[in-house]
């Protein structure tokens, strides 16, 4: 069977950069504790990809570590803009490429500012 690739592992394989998948079951409610487990890795060692806009429709990216909470004030700040939203999550795959859970600052398909 075929192994399905994301653009990530595309755009890593691409430049010959090694990495290692880690995958799990995308739930709509998971414990930073639960995946965890699922992925056999540290709780800190494991980041999430959010994607946030603002008012002017600029689109902005920010990895953090799981168990942090996005400032939205402080990263409009940090984007220079007068503030930011999350995404609705309707649009995600859409914009992203990636679904809700799987969101990764590689190779989306559109490139944005990602702090």
């Amino acid at each position: 069977m075929k192994k399905i690739k994301t653009n990530a592992m595309r755009k890593l394989d691409k430049e010959k950069i090694p990495y290692i998948f880690h995958s799990y079951i995308i739930r709509p409610k998971i414990t930073l504790q639960e995946l965890s487990s699922d992925i056999g890795k540290d709780p800190h060692l494991i980041f999430k990809t959010l994607v946030t806009v603002s008012p002017d429709q600029s689109y902005y990216v920010f990895c953090l570590p799981l168990e942090d909470e996005l400032d939205l004030k402080k990263a409009a700040k940090v984007a220079n803009v007068k503030s930011l939203s999350m995404i609705d999550q309707n649009n995600l795959l859409t914009l992203t490429g990636y679904e809700r859970g799987g969101v990764s600052p590689l190779g989306m398909k559109k490139s944005f500012p990602t702090y």
